[in-house]
């Protein structure tokens, strides 16, 4: 299946029925008078959040949706039946964003959360309705109300209690292969990964979601190699894995260089709790691992941690600091207590 995390849909609720104009017909019936009835409404078009969704794909094959037009009313004080509704299934953390890309119409985040996008139009009244004392044979009646309708745009933020950033070849896919049943594509070349991915991490007795993240580079945020635009995965996240190569002549400036891209796309982003950590630092002798790591604690202000997925050093500890971290935030929210901690700064 295809990852697809923005989609443009149009949608229109039905519209509604048009009254009719009829009249009493019936043999020794004298004064028969109006009975034409009102129309149905139109259905409406609800978006509902399902458990078994985890991408927009669907929504590149059929972009329109359209919800059934009330009946028109008919003689003998018939109203029209009621378009049916119908209903958008999206994954767990999609947005609904207006045409404009930037008003948030909706979020749903859990299973079952429904939201309506467009009413139905209300049904006309038939003539049946105007009848008065002084108006015993009225001749005309309301039409349907039109529908709503609307572009919008649907953006999946996925659901996951920890993410992977750095930059391009910093070691996140061949760290979420090792301690996950994930299969991401690894080779040695930049920007391998070309769309998130998600996997099932067990340490002790907890387990949480990782997302692994497509790298970033200087100007992500101006669109700059793949962009910003998987940002937004990491934004549900409760802490960020940070990824810098131990390979890299200046670990330094690339640790750097991503966190003033996580603060360009987003202010709250920067200021997730984040775990620091040099990969692959099997490839290099001990007297250079030093170095490295003496330059990236200087610029993180905090003591990074050493790991290599492929030998598995510091591969434990790390996740057992992820797992704490996300027991914190569980706490801090089950009490109702914020993130107080400080934006970084470059």
């Amino acid at each position: 299946m295809k990852f697809l995390d923005l989609a443009k849909i149009y949608i229109k609720a039905g519209d509604g029925g048009s009254g009719c104009i009829g009249f009493r017909r019936e043999k020794f019936i004298e004064f028969g008078g109006p009975d034409g009835g009102d129309g149905g409404k139109g259905g409406d078009v609800w978006i509902e959040c399902v458990q078994n969704l985890n991408t927009l794909i669907d929504y590149r094959y059929q972009q329109h949706f359209k919800a059934e037009r009330g009946v028109n009313g008919m003689g003998r004080n018939r109203a029209g039946a009621n378009g049916k509704d119908i209903t958008i299934k999206v994954p767990p953390g999609t947005e609904v964003l207006a045409e404009d890309q930037d008003t948030v119409i909706a979020d749903l985040v859990h299973p079952g959360d429904r939201f309506l996008l467009a009413r139905g139009g209300n049904g006309g009244f038939g003539n049946a309705h105007f009848k008065s004392a002084t108006n015993q044979a009225p001749r005309h009646a309301n039409p349907g109300l039109p529908g709503e309708e609307l572009t919008i745009w649907l953006r999946l933020k996925l659901i996951a209690d920890a993410g992977l950033v750095g930059l391009p070849n910093a070691g996140k896919s061949t760290f979420l292969a090792t301690v996950s049943a994930a299969k991401p594509k690894i080779a040695d070349y930049p920007f391998t990964t070309l769309h998130p991915n998600l996997g099932v991490v067990q340490v002790g007795s907890a387990d949480f979601v990782l997302a692994d993240i497509p790298g970033l580079i200087e100007g992500a945020h101006e669109g700059a190699g793949l962009g910003d635009r998987f940002l937004g995965h990491v934004e549900r996240c409760r802490v960020l894995l940070h990824l810098v190569d131990a390979t890299s002549e200046n670990v330094a400036e690339d640790y750097r260089v991503v966190r003033r891209e996580l603060k360009a796309y987003s202010p709250e982003l920067a200021r997730k709790k984040e775990i620091v950590a040099l990969s692959k630092c099997d490839a290099i002798d001990d007297a250079t691992l030093a170095q490295r790591f003496e330059d990236l604690k200087k610029a993180a202000r905090k003591k990074p941690m050493a790991l290599s997925a492929v030998s598995g050093q510091g591969v434990r500890d790390a996740l057992f600091a992820l797992a704490r971290e996300i027991g914190k935030k569980d706490a801090e929210d089950s009490d109702g207590s914020g993130d107080a901690s400080e934006p970084w700064q470059p």
